[in-house]
This record gives structure tokens, sequence and C-alpha cells, in this order.
């Protein structure tokens, strides 16, 4: 190529050197516009066709590959294929240039070929989500460690395309910068492993409530990455716990809760003790006028009267018989009301219990499931169970203990002034 433009160069009478110097320069010209052309010629044709042809199918995969951009990186190979193919002839019988625009060729070759491979992965990524299995299985730990192991590679290539060393060269080296590397990705060296380990053991993926006080996080996983877990807290807040945490320290994971169908209700009414007292006939009537317990109460009163009269136990004192109180009462009445509330999972746990009294009172503990876990629904549902038992109370004649106000001390000052 050269040669022959020189010689018609030549034939024009111009200087042969000038004529060598006019012919190398076009060639370069010729092999830029050519690389440039073929560049426009790619993405302008090529990829347009490739992006119709992609959008007339109903696969999701090239989908992902056009959205990550993965052809948009092969067609950057299009110019380096020109001047890989017409450069050494462009350059003939300058040997150092050949060697310098090659080694630069490979250096562009292998960051758009790492730039492909990225973009394959994000898409490999992208389908994956799709699966029904990458929400027990998410692999995006896995992607970081290969891409952080490509583009390490990468640059061990980049390096030897510079210093024309063979990569082996650098490689056979690494074990002597074991320590250093370690100390450098020492964060995602302990995340990989750990995130390996919430992977296989299924300990945490995105969706899950977990709490980790020691972090401050409580809400739902928005990610698992190589280094991180991101937390959503219920006050919108990001927090970002180190993936290896997760594995070190201990975490409260709700999900279960979730999947369950069931979330717990554990409070207790305190009773203020000094109103518990045995029934009276007159109160049992009372109470079985109450729907929920008018069958507890008339088959309570054949038991108690069968036992009473079997064992000759007389009733010249309260106490010398067995009698009906208005605490139990009122825990059989709790027992009722819950086992017929349409929002409390009856296959589930189910107490109601009476805790050891403290200086609060007595507590009345209940201890069950509520059929909805939804946290918004979850809070109304029990806040409307207390409610109406707080407010049913007064109907067994027990009060709820708490401590005495300002209010109280006033009411008492005024009645002792009026005496």
């Amino acid at each position: 190529m050269i040669p022959s433009l020189s010689h018609w160069f030549t034939q024009q009478d111009i200087n042969a050197a000038l004529a060598t110097l006019l012919a190398r320069g076009i060639a370069i010209v010729v092999v830029v516009f050519l690389s440039f052309l073929a560049n426009f010629l790619a993405k302008r044709m090529l990829l347009s066709g490739v992006s119709y042809l992609i959008s007339r199918t109903k696969t999701e995969w090239d989908d992902a590959l056009l959205k990550h951009q993965f052809f948009d990186h092969l067609a950057h190979f299009t110019p380096a294929i020109v001047i890989t193919l017409l450069a050494p002839m462009a350059l003939e019988g300058y040997p150092k240039a050949i060697l310098i625009t090659t080694n630069a060729l490979n250096i562009y070759i292998i960051i758009i070929g790492v730039l492909a491979i990225d973009a394959l992965l994000n898409a490999v990524s992208t389908v994956y989500q799709t699966f029904e299995v990458s929400k027990d299985i998410p692999i995006k730990a896995f992607m970081q460690a290969l891409k952080i192991i490509i583009y390490f590679l990468a640059f061990i290539f980049i390096i030897s395309a510079l210093l024309n060393k063979s990569p082996l060269y650098f490689l056979s080296g690494l074990g002597a910068l074991t320590a250093i590397f370690m100390l450098i990705f020492k964060d995602a060296i302990l995340g990989f492993v750990a995130g390996i380990q919430l992977t296989a053991n299924k300990m945490v993926i995105p969706g899950d409530w977990i709490e980790m006080p020691n972090y401050g996080a409580d809400g739902a996983v928005l990610e698992v990455s190589l280094t991180t877990v991101k937390i959503q807290n219920w006050d919108k807040t990001i927090t970002t716990i180190p993936t290896y945490a997760l594995i070190s320290e201990s975490f409260k994971n709700w999900q279960g809760m979730t999947e369950s169908g069931g979330r717990r209700i554990k409070r207790a009414i305190h009773i203020d003790m000094n109103t518990i007292r045995f029934c009276t006939d007159e109160i049992i009537e009372k109470f079985a006028k109450i729907r929920p317990i008018s069958g507890y109460i008339e088959t309570k009163k054949k038991e108690l009267t069968l036992y009473n009269t079997e064992h000759g136990l007389d009733d010249s004192s309260i106490v010398n018989r067995r009698q009906l109180t208005n605490i139990g009462t009122f825990r059989a009445y709790v027992l009722a009301y819950l086992k017929n509330h349409p929002q409390i999972h009856k296959d589930m746990t189910f107490l109601v219990r009476q805790l050891a009294p403290t200086e609060h009172g007595l507590p009345i503990e209940i201890y069950v499931f509520c059929s909805d876990t939804d946290w918004a629904n979850y809070e109304a549902i029990q806040a409307d169970i207390f409610d109406h038992l707080f407010a049913a109370l007064p109907e067994f004649e027990l009060k709820v203990f708490q401590n005495p106000t300002g209010n109280d001390f006033s009411v008492l000052a005024e009645n002792h002034a009026n005496r």
C-alpha cells in the first residue's frame, strides 16, 4: 500500500522522502477514517437492526442485554478490528510504532471486553430476578465477587500490555502480595464468605423484616451485596450494615412470623387487687346474662354445687366453699371473647393467664396470635381488643391498677378538707 502510493508521488516529481511521508500519512488517515466509518456503521445500522429484532421477540434475556448496553459495548470492537488489520500496513517499517499501536489496541480491547462482560453479568442478574428462586437465593454478592475477579485480571493484562510482559509474570508474583491483597480486600472477602453463608442457610433475603438494635436497624431488607446489607427502617431512613456483621452478631428475622400467618399479641391488663372478690348470688345472676359466658356460668354453678355437696362443705363462711370469683369469671369472659373474635388465630398458642402479682397489681396476660400480620391492621385489631376489655372490666366489678396521679391527690385533699 505505502510503496505504491510513494511510487505514484515520485512519478509526480515529488521528493522521494516527502513522497514516502505523504504516502504513510494518507495510509494512517485512511485507517483512522475506516475505523470511524466501521464504528458509525456498527452503531447506526447493526445496533438499530439488533434493537428492532429484539423488540419483536417475546423473550426477556435479549431485552436485558439491550437494556444493559451489552451490544453497544460489542459495537466498540469494530474500530479496533479495523485498526488491528490495517495498522501494520500503514506503519510498515516502524516496528516500535506497530508495537505501541498493538499494545494500545490490546488495552482498548481488554477495557471494552471487561465492560461487555460487566453488562452481560448485569443482564444475567436482571433475568435471574424474574425467577421465583431469586427471592430465596439472591446472587448479587456472587456477581459482585465475580466482577472484582474479572476487573482484577483485566488490570493484570493491562499492566502486562503496558510493560510488554507476559501476564504469567505478574500472576506468579501474587503469592508475595497475598497479605497486602487480603488487607485491601478484607471487607470484600469477609462479605463474600458471609454472603455465601447467608444464602446457603437462607438467613436473610431482600424483603425480609429484620431487627438489629446494635446498628439501629429495624425494617425491610432492600439489598444484600458483597460488602453491605441495606435496610429501610420503618421511619424510611436507610441503615447500612456490613454483610459479615449478620454472621458474627445476632439479629432477629421477623419473616418467619409473616410466613406463619400469625402475629403475636402479648399484653397484660393489671388488675387492682383490692377489687378482687367472691361472687354473690346476685353477681352470678348478673354474669349469667352476659351471652359469651352464660354457658360457662351454668356449667360452673352445677360443678361447684355438686362438689360442695359431695364434700359436705357448709356455707357458714364464704371461704368454706368453692365459689366463683369475679377475676376468674373475667378470665373466662376474655377466653370466650377471643375465641369468637374473627381475627384471632385459633390454631396457634392461645392463652389467657394470670401472672405473679406485683406492686402494679395482678397481671392478666393475653398471649394469642392475630391472623393479620400487616403492621397497621395488627395494631388496630390489638387496640380494638383491649379497648373492649378495658371497657368490660367494670361489669365484673374490677378496676385497672393505676398509680395515683395529681388529680387523685387533689380529690383526697378535698375530701379530707370537707370532713
